[in-house]
């Protein structure tokens, strides 16, 4: 039994690494050579990219989505946990956008979207995102290392990683502010990595980034 559960680990750990390197570099490209509208990117290229992988490995791993933190249990501690965690994130993204535009400047994030489009899109890159990366990512590495710190940052860093193509390559951002916004972002993975780890709930992380994101406003 206990030469199985090794097994299971070391596979779970290993298809974590392939999983990571794979988005790093099919996106990484992604983001380099295309630049589609972001309806279709989040809609449907993000899904094809990130999420396919994912149910190919629990397939693999013969898991369930349930290992994905799809639960019912927890449901409303993990509300309450990202409303929190996420009025934080608001204040946080009203400050810089203050201290960026001197005056608070909306339309910056959201452009010309009708407001219930501009959410909608948050939900829908929230939900591939987090399933990847809290649901799947670090929950794995935290079931194999038992180190919530550990795969906390570890997982939170990769989480940053990813998002250096869409700073450089699409917003083309200066130093100061591409560093500033991957710290952000870095802080943002650990704080939804730490409510997923409370609630084992990936609905948490998925409302707790769409506060993080809408209206992040910040960078654009």
């Amino acid at each position: 039994m206990s030469r199985n559960k090794t097994s299971a680990s070391v596979l779970k750990i290993k298809n974590s690494v392939y999983l990571a390197a794979f988005l790093l570099i099919v996106w990484g490209f992604y983001r380099l050579i295309f630049k589609l509208p972001e309806e279709v990117e989040e809609l449907f290229v993000k899904p094809l990219i990130w999420l396919l992988p994912v149910f190919y490995l629990l397939r693999k791993e013969r898991e369930g989505i349930s290992s994905l933190g799809f639960t019912f249990k927890n449901f409303f501690p993990a509300i309450y946990l990202s409303f929190g965690l996420g009025f934080l994130f608001l204040l946080e993204a009203l400050i810089i956008n203050y201290l960026k535009y001197g005056n608070f400047n909306f339309a910056a994030y959201i452009g010309d979207k009708p407001f219930l489009a501009s959410l909608g899109l948050s939900f829908a890159t929230a939900f591939s995102e987090e399933v990847v990366f809290r649901g799947y990512l670090f929950n794995r590495v935290l079931e194999v290392s038992k180190n919530e710190f550990f795969s906390n940052l570890s997982t939170s860093f990769v989480w940053a990683l990813i998002h250096v193509p869409v700073v450089v390559f699409v917003w083309k951002l200066e130093f100061s502010a591409a560093i500033l916004f991957l710290f952000l972002t870095t802080f943002f993975g650990i704080g939804s990595a730490f409510v997923f780890a409370r609630t084992k709930n990936i609905f948490s992380s998925i409302l707790l980034h769409v506060f993080w994101e809408w209206p992040i406003i910040l960078f654009r």
